[in-house]
């Protein structure tokens, strides 16, 4: 059994560092995912429930921006250098292009995510 977070006798752990390692938002311990990008259900370490987090297609659209711009960008430095044939692009850079997406899948998620609980997001209502 776990004991109760003690929110006064440890230190939030960065964002960034959270984030990107995938771990709990508020203690930096427990996991974030149960899976590729499945969030787990609550943190093994604390106990906080992941409810709240809701990434939504933020991180798609943050990694579609930044690998078009990295891929798109060699692609443009490649054919300009050398010339290749179309085949070439296609074998190098369409394999590229998945490992650059799937790696910067999860850092993304879990960065907004972490971002979201620290900056207490939540969904926008009107009021009357």
């Amino acid at each position: 059994m776990t004991e109760p977070f003690d929110a006064q006798a440890h230190r939030p752990p960065s964002v960034l560092a959270a984030g990107l390692r995938g771990r709990c938002p508020r203690c930096g311990e427990g996991p974030l995912f149960s899976g590729l990008l499945e969030l787990a259900p609550r943190c093994s370490a604390c106990g906080l429930d992941y409810k709240f987090a809701d990434a939504a297609d933020g991180p798609a659209v943050f990694v579609c921006l930044i690998a078009g711009f990295l891929v798109l960008g060699a692609a443009l430095w490649v054919e300009l250098a050398y010339e290749p044939p179309f085949w070439v692009h296609l074998a190098v850079f369409m394999p590229l292009t998945l490992v650059v997406c799937l790696g910067l899948l999860r850092p993304a998620k879990g960065l907004l995510i972490a971002q979201q609980y620290r900056t207490r997001a939540e969904q926008g209502r009107l009021e009357p």
